[in-house]
C-alpha cells in the first residue's frame, strides 16, 4: 500500500517537533531554569501544575515538560496512519519512536531528581539526537523499504563518518557540562577543565570536517547522489562557526541556543547522508537497469545490465 500524505506530514512533524524539544530542552538550562519545576513528575509538592507565585524560570520548565505532551499527540497519530498504510516496517518504527516519547520524559525526570546532574544531562540530550536520527530514517523509510545495505569503501566511509558525529556531539554535552551553564545556579558540575575538554571536542570536529571532505570526494567519484553530503558540509561549516563564536564571546545565550539547533541538524544531515549511501536507489527502464546511488549492495561499482 501507498504512503498517506497525512503520514508524510506526520514524519516530518516528528522530525520538527523533537528537534523543537533539543532547543527547548537548550533555553530551559542556558536560562537557569532547570530546577524550575523542582520535582518530578509534579511541578512543585502539591501540583503537576505550576501555582502560586510565578516566575519565568518556572514558565519555561513547565513549558519544556507541556511540549512532551504536542510529541505524544504527534507520535500517537503517526502510529495510526503508520498502521493504516498496512506496512508492518513502518508500523514497528512509529511504535519505537512513540515509545522513546515517554522513556524521555522519565529521564527528564531523573535529571530533576538528580539536581540536574551533568552526566544525566549529558545523556538526556544524547537521547533525544538519537530519536532525531530514527525520525529521519522514518522519513527515508516511506519511500524506502528496507533492503540490504551497501558494502565496500563508500558505505565504510559513511559509517566512519556517522560514528565520528556522535563522538563530536557527546563530546560537546561533555564540555557544556564543564562550563557555566548548568541550568541551575546549585546545580553540580563534572569537574573538567572547560579549556581541555574544549580542545578535544574541537579536535574531534576537525576529525569529522576532513572525514566529511573526504566522503565528498568518494560520493563524487561513484557518481551517487551528492545533495547529502553538501547539506552535511553546509551544516557542519555552519556549526563550527558558530561553535568558534560562542567559545570566543563567552558563550552567550543565544549563540549557544544556536550551537544547540546546529547540533540536531548535523546528526539529521549526517544520518540522511547514511542512509541514501547505504540504499542507493535503483532506477530501471525497459533498456537498462542501474544503480544511481553509491554502490551496489553487494559492494561492486555502479554498473549498467543492457
Amino acid at each position: 500500500m501507498g504512503v498517506s500524505t497525512w503520514l508524510r506530514r506526520l514524519a516530518w512533524a516528528t522530525l520538527v517537533a523533537n528537534i523543537a524539544l533539543v532547543v527547548t530542552g537548550g533555553a530551559v538550562r542556558l536560562t537557569g531554569s532547570g530546577l524550575g519545576c523542582p520535582t518530578w513528575p509534579r511541578c512543585d509538592e502539591g501540583s503537576f501544575v505550576p501555582h502560586g507565585a510565578y516566575d519565568i524560570h518556572r514558565l519555561i520548565e513547565f513549558g519544556n515538560r507541556t511540549l512532551t505532551f504536542v510529541l505524544v499527540a504527534v507520535a500517537v497519530a503517526t502510529y495510526v496512519a503508520a498502521r493504516a498504510s498496512g506496512r508492518r516496517d513502518l508500523t514497528r518504527m512509529a511504535l519505537l519512536l512513540a515509545l522513546a516519547i515517554p522513556a524521555q520524559a522519565v529521564l527528564g525526570g531523573v535529571t530533576v531528581l538528580t539536581d540536574l546532574n551533568p552526566w544525566v544531562v549529558s545523556l538526556h540530550l544524547v537521547i533525544s539526537l538519537a530519536i532525531v536520527s530514527a525520525a529521519v530514517l522514518f522519513l527515508h523509510r516511506l519511500d524506502h523499504p528496507a533492503r540490504p545495505p551497501a558494502n565496500g569503501t563508500l558505505p565504510a566511509l559513511a559509517w566512519s563518518t556517522y560514528a565520528v558525529t556522535w563522538l563530536v556531539l557527546y563530546a560537546g554535552t561533555v564540555v557544556t557540562g564543564s562550563g557555566p551553564h548548568a541550568g541551575d545556579a546549585k546545580a553540580p558540575r563534572n569537574g573538567l577543565d572547560p579549556l581541555q575538554v574544549s580542545q578535544l571536542h574541537a579536535d574531534l570536529v576537525f576529525l569529522l570536517i576532513g572525514l566529511s571532505a573526504g566522503l565528498w570526494f568518494a560520493v563524487r567519484a561513484a557518481g551517487a547522489d551528492p545533495r547529502p553530503v553538501n547539506a552535511l558540509l553546509g551544516v557542519e561549516a555552519l556549526q563550527a562557526a558558530i561553535g568558534f563564536v560562542q567559545y570566543f564571546a563567552g558563550l552567550p545565550v543565544v549563540v549557544v541556543m544556536l550551537h544547540m539547533l546546529g547540533a540536531a541538524l548535523v546528526i539529521a544531515t549526517v544520518t540522511w547522508l547514511l542512509v541514501t549511501v547505504l540504499e542507493p536507489e535503483v532506477a530501471t527502464n525497459r533498456d537498462e537497469t542501474r544503480t544511481t546511488v553509491g554502490l551496489h549492495p553487494r559492494g561492486q561499482a555502479n554498473r549498467r545490465t543492457e
